[in-house]
C-alpha cells in the first residue's frame, strides 16, 4: 500500500473551496445547507492524486465533479412534499446555481472529453432516478441496479474519462453499500425511506399497507432482503481493498469504517433475543 502524506491536506483544501462556492449566504437563509459527500470527494482526490496532473488540474476536475454531484443531490430533495413553495423554488434555483458553477469550471478547463463523459453520467443518473421515483421497475434486482447507478454513475464516468476503469466496480459497490445502509437505518428508526417503501410495494401484494403498518415479520423480511445486497457488496469491497492499486491510508480507513457500520439484521435479532 502506498502512503501519500499530503492526501489529507489536498482533501481539506479542496473541500474548503467547494464549501466556499456552494454555501451561498442568501440561499442558506431559506434552504438546508447542501450536503457535500466527503467520501465521493475523497475517492476523486485519491484517484487523481496518482495521475500526472498539476495540483490546479486535480483541484479543478475534482471541484467540477463535486459541484455537479451536489447539484444532482439538491434537485433530488425537491420531491419532498413538506417543503413550502418558496423553499421549493429556491431549492431548484440552488441546484441550477451549482450546475452553473460546474459548467463554468468545465469551460475554463476546456476538457471536451470530460464534458462529454460527465454529461453521460448526469443523463444516466437522471434516467434511473425517474425509473425509481416513478416506480417503473419490476423486481428488487432492478431497483437495486438503478440505485447503484444513481449513486455511482457520475464517478464511474469520471474514472473512465481518465482511463482508470479498474475503480469502476469498486466505486459502484461502495456508494451503493453506503446509500443502502442509510436507507436501512432510516427504516429501522421508523423514518421515511423511499427505497424500503418501494421494496414493500414489490414484495407485498397489499397496496394499502404502509411502512408504518407492517408487521414485525414483514419488517424483518424487508431487512433480510436489504442485508442480502449489503452482504454481497461488502464481500466485493473487502476483496477490493486488497487488490486496488494506490489505495492510500486515509481512503482505506474510511472504506473500512463504512463497511463496519453494517450489522446484519439476523445477527441483531440473535443478540436481542
Amino acid at each position: 500500500m502506498i502512503n501519500l502524506p499530503d492526501i489529507r491536506q489536498k482533501f481539506t483544501d479542496i473541500k474548503e473551496q467547494v464549501e466556499q462556492k456552494v454555501f451561498h449566504p442568501y440561499l442558506l437563509k431559506y434552504i438546508e445547507k447542501p450536503v457535500i459527500d466527503e467520501d465521493k470527494l475523497l475517492i476523486l482526490v485519491s484517484i487523481m492524486d496518482r495521475l500526472e496532473l498539476s495540483y490546479n488540474e486535480l483541484k479543478n476536475y475534482t471541484m467540477t465533479t463535486m459541484l455537479i454531484q451536489i447539484a444532482l443531490d439538491t434537485h433530488e430533495h425537491i420531491s419532498n412534499a413538506n417543503v413550502d413553495e418558496k423553499n421549493r423554488q429556491l431549492t431548484v434555483l440552488a441546484g441550477d446555481y451549482y450546475s452553473g458553477l460546474y459548467y463554468k469550471l468545465l469551460a475554463d478547463s476546456e476538457n471536451i472529453i470530460m464534458i462529454k463523459e460527465l454529461s453521460k453520467g448526469i443523463k444516466e443518473v437522471n434516467e434511473h432516478k425517474v425509473s425509481v421515483y416513478q416506480k417503473e421497475l419490476n423486481g428488487i434486482d432492478n431497483l437495486m441496479t438503478s440505485l447503484k447507478k444513481i449513486e455511482s454513475s457520475l464517478l464511474v464516468k469520471f474514472s473512465e474519462c481518465f482511463k482508470v476503469d479498474l475503480w469502476n466496480e469498486f466505486i459502484a459497490n461502495l456508494f451503493f453499500f453506503k446509500r443502502l445502509l442509510e436507507e436501512k437505518n432510516l427504516f429501522i428508526e421508523a423514518k421515511s425511506s423511499y427505497v424500503f417503501d418501494y421494496m414493500k410495494d414489490i414484495t407485498i401484494p397489499n397496496k394499502r399497507l404502509t411502512i408504518k403498518n407492517l408487521s414485525d415479520k414483514q419488517r424483518s423480511d424487508l431487512l433480510v432482503i436489504c442485508d442480502r445486497y449489503l452482504d454481497s457488496s461488502k464481500q466485493f469491497l473487502l476483496k477490493g481493498i486488497s487488490q486496488l492499486p494506490y489505495l492510500n491510508d486515509m481512503l482505506e480507513d474510511r472504506i473500512t469504517s463504512i463497511i463496519n457500520e453494517h450489522q446484519p439484521i439476523a445477527k441483531t435479532l440473535v443478540e436481542e433475543g
